[in-house]
């Protein structure tokens, strides 16, 4: 058995937004077994699975990901919605639109520093759009 559940973010600043309670809020009760996949609709922003607990990985991602894709790089060509856009859409890419995670007796079976992270590539960020599965 599958259930969809389409959900929107609020707008939130580049960076990464740790969403795993939003996440398990919208999904409700958990079967016993499955699997929850969340897919982002958007091809400037993705997903990961990563640290929750120490706030400067968060940091180091943000810094690493803006020298893999900086703004303002000479000779991208895909600039139509400010310096921001083709890096937004290159860090998208490096982290992915979906995950699946095991569910375990009802639960999330994520590790004990995990969380899901929301990766916001863009300056001025919109709504993202989510589509949440739970299969059984």
């Amino acid at each position: 058995m599958v259930t969809h559940i389409a959900h929107t973010l609020a707008a939130r600043s580049r960076g990464f937004h740790l969403i795993t309670e939003e996440i398990l809020a919208v999904a409700g009760s958990l079967p016993s077994t499955g699997i929850l996949h969340v897919f982002i609709k958007h091809t400037s922003a993705g997903l990961c699975v990563n640290e929750n607990a120490d706030p400067d990985v968060l940091h180091d991602f943000e810094l690493y990901f803006n020298r893999l894709a900086p703004e303002h790089m000479e000779g991208m060509k895909h600039t139509i919605e400010g310096p921001d856009d083709m890096p937004a859409h290159i860090k998208a890419v490096l982290t992915g639109n979906h995950i699946s995670l095991p569910i375990v007796n009802g639960r999330l079976d994520l590790g004990t520093w995990q969380g899901i992270y929301l990766c916001e590539c863009r300056n001025r960020a919109n709504p993202r759009k989510l589509l949440i599965s739970i299969y059984s």
